[in-house]
C-alpha cells in the first residue's frame, strides 16, 4: 500500500518536521514518530518516578497492589449515579469523574472520602466527557449530552466560563498545547472551539459519526472513531484526510471493526493507535504504516474505553458488559493480569506516571495501586 505522507509530525513532543513532501512515496520501516519517540523516551523517561516492569515481572507487582474504593453517598449503584467519564490532571494528583445524574466531582486520590473531593456544580444533564487542560494542572472541561461545555477552575471550585448549543455532544479532546478543544455530537457535526474567548471558531460537517476524537502528541492531526467501524486522520485545525491510498488520492482509513468504532488511545511512546468497537474487540494500529498489528479479543461487550499505561506498554479496555478488566501487553498482545470487579466496568484511565489504574465499578470509582509508592525494577 502507497501512502500519501505530507509531513511527519505525530510523537509527543514538540519538534521541527523532520520530513516534508507532496509525492506519493511509501511510509519508511521506521517513521520518524516511533524513532523521535522512543529517543525522548529514553531522555525524559529517567525524569519519571516508576520504572517499567517488564511482562514477566507485572503480574506479580500489580497482583499485589491494593484497591481504594470512593465513597460518594449520594451514589445509587449502576443507576442514575453511574460515572460515565474519568480523567487524571496532567499531574496525577487529582482525578475528575461526571456522572449521569449530572455530579461532577474532583477527588484527591489519597483521600477516598467524599469530603476532601470538590463538587463542581451547573450541569442539567448527564455529564458524558470530563478532561483536564493537558497544560494546566487545575483546569478542567466537562461536557454533558445537552451540549453545554464548562471550563473550570478546581481549585477555585468556580466556572470560568462555558459554551451552549453543541448539540447532543458525545466526545471532547484538548489539544496539546491546552489552546484548543473539539467536541462532536450524535448529528455528525464536530466543533473547534477557543477555550480562552469560550466560543466555536470552526464547525464541520462529517458524513457520519463521531464517537471519540484524540490527538496526536504534536497536535497536528486528529483521529476520529466513527460510526461505520473506521477511524479518520484529519489535519488540524482545517480537519482534511491527511493519508491517501495509492495514487487515487481516495482517503485513508483505518478499517478494524465489523461494526461501530467506539474508543480511541494514542500511545504515550505514539508507536501505537488502540480503537475499539462495539465488536468487542480491541485493534492495536503501528503508526509506521497504518497497518493493524494485532487485535485484543477477549473483550465481553462493547469496547466503550481504551487506556494506555503511562509507558505505553500495557493497555486496557472498559465495557459495560461483563465483569472485570483484562490488562494486556502491547508489544505481545498477551494478557498479562485480570481485574475482578462486581459489575461491568465502561471507564479506565491509567494514571499519568505511575502504575495505578483507575476504574468504574458498580458505578463507582475505585483505584489499584494508589496506597503503593515503592519503586519496582523492570
Amino acid at each position: 500500500m502507497t501512502l500519501r505522507y505530507p509531513s511527519v509530525q505525530c510523537f509527543k513532543f514538540h519538534c521541527r518536521p523532520l520530513q516534508r513532501s507532496t509525492e506519493a512515496i511509501v511510509l519508511p520501516a521506521a517513521s520518524c514518530e516511533s524513532l523521535v519517540a522512543d529517543s525522548l523516551r529514553s531522555l525524559f523517561w529517567p525524569l519519571l518516578e516508576t520504572p517499567s516492569l517488564s511482562k514477566e515481572r507485572f503480574p506479580a507487582v500489580f497482583s499485589n497492589l491494593k484497591t481504594q474504593t470512593y465513597h460518594d453517598p449520594s451514589a445509587r449503584g449502576v443507576g442514575s449515579h453511574a460515572i460515565r467519564c474519568l480523567d487524571w490532571n496532567p499531574l496525577g494528583t487529582l482525578i475528575a469523574s461526571g456522572s449521569a445524574d449530572r455530579t461532577l466531582r474532583v477527588w484527591n486520590p489519597d483521600r477516598p472520602v467524599v469530603r476532601y473531593s470538590t463538587e463542581l456544580k451547573g450541569h442539567d444533564s448527564s455529564i458524558e466527557k470530563v478532561a483536564f487542560n493537558p497544560v494546566k494542572d487545575a483546569e478542567l472541561a466537562s461536557l454533558s449530552a445537552d451540549g453545554v461545555l464548562k471550563l473550570w477552575d478546581v481549585r477555585t471550585k468556580t466556572c470560568t466560563s462555558e459554551v451552549k448549543g453543541l448539540g447532543s455532544a458525545v466526545s471532547l479532546a484538548w489539544h496539546p498545547d491546552g489552546d484548543g478543544i473539539i467536541v462532536g455530537n450524535k448529528t455528525d457535526n464536530l466543533f473547534l472551539i477557543d477555550p480562552v474567548q469560550a466560543k466555536v471558531v470552526a464547525e464541520y460537517a462529517q458524513d457520519v459519526q463521531t464517537n471519540e476524537i484524540a490527538f496526536c502528541w504534536s497536535g497536528k492531526r486528529i483521529f476520529v472513531s466513527t460510526g461505520e467501524g473506521r477511524v479518520k486522520i484529519l489535519s488540524y485545525p482545517d480537519l482534511q484526510p491527511v493519508f491517501q491510498c495509492g495514487w487515487e488520492d481516495k482517503p485513508l482509513t483505518l478499517n478494524g471493526h465489523t461494526s461501530s468504532c467506539l474508543s480511541l488511545a494514542l500511545q504515550p511512546t505514539a508507536r501505537y493507535l488502540a480503537s475499539g468497537g462495539s465488536d468487542s474487540i480491541i485493534s492495536l494500529w503501528d503508526t509506521r504504516d497504518w497497518l493493524c498489528q494485532r487485535t485484543l479479543i477477549d473483550m465481553t461487550g462493547p469496547v466503550r474505553n481504551i487506556s494506555f499505561s503511562w509507558d505505553g506498554m500495557y493497555v486496557v479496555g472498559g465495557s459495560d458488559e461483563g465483569n472485570g478488566l483484562e490488562i494486556a501487553h502491547v508489544e505481545t498482545g498477551e494478557y498479562v493480569h485480570s481485574v475482578k470487579s462486581q459489575a461491568p466496568s465502561p471507564v479506565v484511565a491509567w494514571h499519568p506516571t505511575k502504575y495505578q489504574l483507575a476504574y468504574t465499578d458498580f458505578g463507582g470509582l475505585k483505584i489499584i495501586g494508589i496506597d503503593s509508592d515503592r519503586k519496582h525494577g523492570s
